[in-house]
């Protein structure tokens, strides 16, 4: 006689409480629909700022920075310590918690929910991927165009060369619990000028360091004041 053996069923938690467990240090790992697992890269998101993430978000930040899905908080860290002020935003209390551990303004809130002061803010960061939240990037996109003060500009972290992709049903597994399903996009070089142009922007470049791609987003229209 073979012996079978029965998977014991996850136990369910919302996507909040699942970011609480990772970035409080339990390995996480974001599912697909058809199975595919990816591991969140939480332990790297709770160090400190890299060299790489210097020079890709926080040297281009001059003005006031709302962080959205600034998770544990180094980004908004480096700004602030640098004289930027800046407001971190997430969904997550652990993420937010330690967000203003570390010196920073944080809020917990969802993206699509009532934000601060609508067209004021110089640059709006979408950091590692946080343009799939939703999974809609062109409404999440015009959701930063209304957070942008005239001039100001989005930092978007793409998935390298690709077009869009959206999942549907994905999941956060994390130690023996599962978050309930929701939806998630992948927005490569290739598909971010179409999805900026349905929010209302611009693509003004893209920047390429260590095998990361980050594209300055900007209202259409805008142009830089002439030279003196």
């Amino acid at each position: 006689m073979s012996a079978t053996t029965t998977s014991i069923p996850l136990a369910p938690i919302s996507t909040a409480a699942a970011l609480d467990d990772a970035f409080a240090g339990t390995p996480c790992d974001l599912v697909l629909a058809d199975g595919r697992r990816i591991p969140l890269a939480t332990e790297r998101w709770r160090r400190s700022a890299s060299t790489i993430d210097v020079a890709l978000f926080v040297e281009r930040c001059t003005g006031p920075t709302m962080d959205l899905g600034c998770g544990p908080g180094r980004l908004a860290e480096a700004l602030q310590r640098r004289g930027v002020d800046v407001l971190g935003v997430d969904i997550s209390a652990e993420a937010v918690r330690q967000t203003r551990a570390r010196g920073a303004r944080a809020l917990r809130r969802d993206v699509f929910d009532a934000l601060p002061w609508l067209h004021t803010w110089a640059h709006v960061i979408l950091a590692d991927g946080n343009i799939g939240l939703g999974g809609k990037p062109h409404l999440l996109l015009g959701r930063v165009a209304a957070l942008l003060a005239p001039g100001g500009s989005a930092l978007v972290e793409l998935a390298g060369s690709g077009t869009v992709a959206v999942q549907e049903g994905a999941r956060l597994v994390v130690g023996a619990r599962e978050s309930r399903p929701f939806d998630w996009a992948t927005v490569g070089v290739a598909g971010i000028h179409d999805v900026s142009a349905d929010a209302g922007l611009v693509v003004a470049d893209v920047v390429v360091v260590a095998g990361r791609h980050v594209a300055t987003l900007r209202h259409r229209g805008w142009r830089t004041r002439p030279s003196v």
